[in-house]
């Protein structure tokens, strides 16, 4: 019979419907049953695309003997982190501080008041390499919260004093933003950090690090670093080369277990991607290459392909494990990996033998079970005969791929992941020339506003099949939204997104804003009331909703000459300077917003007939701009809607470029070769 999971949103909860514990959603009627019962809470947090969230489901969750002794002394509160991020931060920095670790399945014990004092991530079914067996916890955990309960008090407040004293670190007071020195130190850090062999940062497991590349570009136009643009390229090119690219299908993974990003966690995140698709749009358009603008397209298909909804939004992952035909089981990795003789089954032994040559398929394999993750070390297309062979052995593996057993699919749309994924999927529409990229960023958009914004302009984080969820926005929903509003305004002109874009960042300035300091929250000041307001600066795999807001404040602040929004940036990136030197890979989307700070950032309005070919090339240029965080605003003389093109007249009556920093403008130019050196980049 299914739990109270069963009328849920979240396809991970979803999941957890039949499961013989007696699950209840996060919320108030939880925890006042506790308290009526006087009982612990079990909190368990996942999401739907975790691939040991769904071990520990199938091993106890799903025991109906465990299930019966977890109900009788437990409340059991079941979380998706992807819905409930502000929940899934506040526990999980607990648990860190804890045990120097944290991770998904994230198993945490709790008061009826909400304070958490036992933790720790996936326990298996029977004790193992150390690890205690989950019944022992529960046993352990209840024997605590009966005999010991002073203890279990006098832990739950040692955990939430060291939370409250984390968090006054950030709200301490408002410091300068990075200056030059910082961000030189940032590069040095990065230098020491840099994998020479195989590009990235740091040893296994080895995330994509997309915002460090952003970081890494942008410094480069602005100061023509070297070693900038190589750490960026090398990174690039090895994830490309490697399993942890979908040779076949494109997109990336969200990790490799290794250090040479052979083999990958296979599931695929939409906020991975989205910002994967940004980077390397941004490592072509530095430096020309054909890998990196073939991997951006790739990577662009996948979306549309594979995560976006029937409502034109985007799905927020595929799952690690499918179906082995042979075994019937769900195995990790089984829809993408391949053997030899399968190859010969398909295409004949002497295509199977270019493929195996082509995606490095061998005998021994690299994954499990003699099985290969397919690689690409050596880029197709030395000759248009070469790639032709490439692009139909690729076309004809991906066809037969298809037919197998697919990943399971998280069709929730989340807010913050679908803003990134508009402005990559605009940015790269208008440089790429897919105008159909573009289109599917303003549908994703229009969901946005149908579904996401209520009518007082408050976000909800997610939604599915077109039904909002009750879950209100964070931080990152607002900032990562109106970024990709602000990405559609310059890639479309329609001035409605940049004051769609300015609606959420003054309620960022309004309800998630500490106006003594400038530091941001993660919720709103009217959000639910844990344990702590949950705050961190710094990035994951996703910017930080603080970053992310530092970002579009200055990018508004650009386009409107608002003196509000642009200090706000610069306050919110005071604390970019603190941790510039001493941890540049967990801050790179700050990095990134201090380059184009220091850059400016560049304004460029552009004024002309909309047809006029000479407007779309004065355009084109711009939009092309290396120059860190440059903004872009194209109309007709004598638009008022937008600060940034008011009074432009035309020169000699030909449409014009103006190239200004803090509405202190250059000499306007008509021609494109002159706008594109003034910004950095080169027009053939």
């Amino acid at each position: 019979m299914p739990n109270r999971l069963a009328d849920a949103t979240s396809p991970y909860l979803l999941q957890h419907a039949d499961n013989p514990v007696d699950w209840w959603p996060w919320g108030p009627e939880a925890f006042e049953e506790a308290r009526r019962r006087g009982v612990p809470v079990l909190l368990s947090v996942g999401y739907a695309a975790c691939h040991w969230c769904h071990v520990m489901a199938h091993e106890s969750f799903e025991d109906a003997g465990l299930a019966g002794y977890l109900n009788e002394r437990f409340v059991a509160v079941k979380v998706d982190r992807e819905e409930r991020p502000d929940v899934d931060a506040v526990y999980m920095e607990a648990v860190q501080a804890a045990t120097g670790q944290g991770g998904w399945p994230m198993t945490v014990f709790l008061t009826p008041d909400k304070e958490p004092f036992y933790f720790g991530t996936y326990f298996p079914p029977r004790p193992r390499h150390g690890m205690p067996s989950f019944r022992q916890v529960l046993e352990g955990v209840d024997a605590a919260w009966r005999d010991r309960r002073e203890e279990v008090a006098e832990v739950a407040g040692r955990i939430r004093a060291d939370l409250a004293e984390r968090a006054a670190v950030y709200s301490a007071g408002a410091h300068n933003p990075p200056g030059e020195a910082d961000l030189h130190q940032a590069l040095v850090t990065l230098s020491r950090e840099f994998d020479q062999a195989r590009g990235g940062f740091g040893g296994a497991p080895k995330f994509p690090p997309a915002m460090v590349v952003e970081f890494l570009l942008r410094h480069h136009a602005r100061t023509g670093s070297a070693a900038a643009l190589e750490m960026a390229v090398r990174t690039g090119e090895a994830m490309a080369r490697g399993g942890i690219h979908d040779q076949l299908g494109g997109g990336f993974a969200r990790y490799s277990v290794d250090a040479g990003w052979v083999v990958p966690h296979f599931e695929k995140m939409l906020y991975d991607n989205a910002l994967l698709l940004r980077a390397y749009l941004h490592l072509w358009r530095a430096t020309g290459s054909g890998s990196a603008r073939r991997v951006a397209l790739s990577t662009a298909d996948f979306l549309l392909r594979e995560l976006r909804t029937p409502e034109g939004a985007f799905a927020s992952a595929l799952d690690a494990d499918s179906l082995d035909e042979e075994t019937g089981q769900s195995v990790e990795g089984a829809y993408y990996v391949w053997e030899p003789g399968q190859l010969v089954d398909l295409l004949g032994p002497a295509d199977a033998a270019t493929a195996a040559r082509l995606f490095t398929v061998t005998a021994d394999g690299t994954f499990e079970h003699g099985t290969s993750v397919l690689q690409l070390l050596t880029e197709p297309g030395e000759s248009t005969e070469d790639f032709a062979e490439y692009e139909t052995i690729r076309a004809r593996l991906l066809q037969a791929r298809a037919a197998r057993p697919a990943p399971a699919r998280d069709d929730k749309v989340v807010a913050a992941w679908n803003g990134l994924a508009i402005a990559a999927l605009a940015e790269t529409g208008a440089l790429l020339e897919r105008p159909d990229l573009v289109e599917a960023a303003e549908r994703a958009a229009d969901l946005l506003l149908a579904v996401h914004l209520t009518s007082d302009g408050r976000l909800l984080r997610t939604s599915r099949d077109g039904r909002a969820g009750a879950n209100a926005g964070v931080l990152e929903d607002y900032a990562d939204t109106a970024e990709g509003f602000l990405a559609l305004y310059a890639v479309t002109g329609e001035a409605e997104w940049l004051q769609l874009a300015g609606g959420l960042l003054d309620t960022v300035l309004k309800h998630f804003t500490d106006e003594a300091s400038g530091a941001l929250y993660d919720t709103a000041d009217d959000a639910e009331e844990l344990i702590r307001r949950p705050q961190d600066p710094t990035d994951n795999a996703t910017p930080s909703g603080w970053t992310a807001a530092a970002g579009a404040l200055l990018t508004y602040a650009a386009y409107t000459g608002s003196d509000r929004h642009r200090t706000a940036a610069e306050r919110a990136l005071g604390v970019v300077g603190a941790l510039a030197g001493r941890a540049p890979r967990f801050i790179g989307w700050g990095l990134a917003v201090a380059e184009a700070l220091l850059d400016g950032p560049r304004e460029v309005a552009v004024v002309g007939a909309p047809g006029d070919p000479a407007t779309g090339a004065l355009r084109r240029a711009a939009l092309l701009a290396t120059a860190p965080g440059a903004v872009v605003a194209v109309g007709t003389p004598g638009e008022t809607e937008v600060p940034l093109l008011a009074d432009r007249p035309l020169v000699d009556g030909a449409p014009t470029a103006y190239v200004c920093r803090h509405f202190a403008c250059d000499a306007p130019t008509t021609d494109p070769a002159a706008l594109a050196a003034r910004l950095g980049v080169e027009v053939g």
